[in-house]
């Protein structure tokens, strides 16, 4: 039998997906602020693609520090 089951959590995944995500969309948002289209969009002057990706990557980050699956856990307490 196994006698610790390391499992990782769902949060680490959603942390990953949204650090991934936010980092396109703001990577994208930044190359439109340099590379303004012909046509500009209503509110464009905002940049809420940049602000958005960059809390999307924040956020993802704070769940992947903190729930990243391969730290050092604490030795057990319990008698055999």
């Amino acid at each position: 039998m196994h006698e610790h089951e390391h499992q990782i959590p769902i949060w680490f995944f959603i942390g990953g997906l949204l650090a991934l995500y936010g980092a396109i969309i703001a990577v994208y948002g930044l190359y439109s602020w340099i590379n303004p289209p012909a046509r500009e969009m209503a509110l464009a002057y905002l940049h809420a693609d940049v602000w958005w990706g960059l809390l999307m990557l924040g956020v993802g980050t704070t769940y992947l520090v903190r729930y990243w699956p391969w730290q050092k856990s604490e030795p057990s307490h319990h008698s055999e």
